[in-house]
């Protein structure tokens, strides 16, 4: 994907026009380093937080304490997005798209690295941050 072809998705994601279908685990990678590379962590966060549950609403999907916007997981991924693009200092940004679509973190399970399904899943890691409970 190019910086421009993002940038165009980003459009749409903001102007409630991106499909259910369209919104998988790699646009939210996707999303979240395109918000990550252009605000300061906190202000990213805000408007990611606010862009998904709008998202939600746009699509149907509830944002409820069993599905839609999740908290903690959010709040991983873009601590892993920055993480990522900060290791990487220097790389083009189209590298860096490329980059993290290949990384660990573009595999559904990354999360369950550092947590257990149970903590992970509550209402509570839903509603906010939980941190991890694995080693």
């Amino acid at each position: 994907m190019t910086e421009r072809e993002l940038a165009a998705f980003v459009a749409r994601f903001e102007a409630r026009q991106v499909a259910k279908a369209e919104w998988t685990h790699q646009a939210h990678l996707l999303v979240g380093l395109w918000y990550l590379s252009r605000h300061p962590h906190d202000e990213a966060l805000a408007i990611v937080r606010r862009r998904i549950r709008e998202h939600n609403d746009a699509v149907g999907t509830p944002n409820s304490d069993t599905e839609g916007y999740h908290e903690t997981i959010t709040r991983l991924y873009l601590l892993g997005i920055e993480a990522f693009v900060r290791a990487r200092e220097g790389v083009p940004f189209e590298a860096l798209i490329d980059a993290l679509l290949a990384s660990p973190m573009a595999e559904r399970e990354w999360p369950l690295r550092s947590y257990s399904r149970e903590r992970l899943f509550s209402v509570e890691a839903r509603r906010g941050w939980v941190g991890p409970d694995l080693g």
